[in-house]
């Protein structure tokens, strides 16, 4: 009898301990899951952490590609100013080169013409020492001699040679035409142009119409002279008037009109004389001091 009580005690004793078992694991599960619902808290601030920086970083990445392409747009520009410049400089050098052609062309014309110069300048004094060999220096104080381009200008004053307002010879000019001779027959194959010119002053003689008769009278006096009195060949002789029209000075003043009033007397080499010289020319001459 005492059997069937005991056994619901045992059963209720075993409820109870079942019972106990169930709350402490429930209390650890419990436990599990506050600590798993931290874990997860804590994974998700470290997941949205993650996702920001990774947003940030991101946002650098396309910040530097972005700067990436702008540096190389930079540099495809600079190259090709580069290769402009290099282009244009190397146009600037054909330029150059082409520069410096000109200028060496240009310095090698100036030196020509310079060389030319000097060659006729030795011509000239040449054939200035040549024509007045015969004279002396006193003699020379007498007459005006010039050389210019290979030609040779004689120029007499009117009263070393004329008669006041005449074309006739004074008796003084035999000496000074003397003198003219002497280079004319230095050199006997060179043509001789006597040339008279006078001032603007109208003539007023009977036998003289104007002043053009004066001046080509004048001279062909000068040549008869030449040809008669001292024997040059009077093929060699031309005689020709300019009257008032190739002026030397102004007319305005008494000695303007003086120097206008004079005879020239040309000496021209033939062509083939003249080149002759040339060819003879030294490229520089110092004076050589007259006998």
């Amino acid at each position: 009898m005492k059997f069937p009580i005991v056994i619901p005690a045992l059963l209720v004793v075993a409820g109870l301990a079942s019972s106990c078992v169930s709350s402490k694991k429930y209390k650890e599960l419990d436990a599990n899951y506050t600590q798993l619902q931290n874990s997860t808290r804590d994974l998700s601030v470290k997941y949205q952490t993650s996702e920001q920086a990774l947003a940030v970083a991101n946002n650098r990445v396309k910040s530097l590609e972005e700067q990436i392409s702008s540096e190389k747009a930079n540099t495809l520009a600079l190259q090709d100013a580069l290769n402009k410049c290099l282009n244009s400089s190397s146009q600037g050098n054909v330029n150059i080169a082409k520069l410096v052609d000109e200028i060496n062309s240009s310095n090698r014309y100036i030196q020509q013409l310079v060389n030319t110069k000097n060659k006729s300048d030795s011509l000239n004094m040449v054939l200035t020492n040549n024509l007045t060999r015969s004279l002396s220096q006193q003699e020379m104080k007498d007459v005006d001699v010039q050389v210019l381009k290979g030609v040779v200008y004689i120029s007499l004053a009117d009263n070393m040679l004329y008669k006041s307002g005449s074309y006739e010879i004074s008796d003084k000019a035999n000496e000074t035409l003397s003198k003219i001779a002497k280079i004319i027959k230095d050199y006997s194959t060179y043509d001789v142009l006597i040339e008279g010119n006078t001032d603007n002053v109208p003539i007023s003689q009977k036998n003289i119409r104007n002043n053009w008769d004066l001046s080509a009278m004048r001279a062909a006096s000068v040549v008869m002279a030449l040809q008669t009195t001292f024997q040059v060949d009077p093929k060699r002789l031309t005689a020709g008037g300019r009257g008032e029209y190739n002026p030397i000075a102004s007319n305005d003043t008494p000695a303007g009109k003086a120097q206008n009033r004079r005879t020239q007397i040309i000496i021209t080499p033939k062509l083939d004389q003249f080149m002759d010289l040339i060819g003879k020319a030294p490229e520089k001459q110092d004076p050589a001091p007259k006998q």
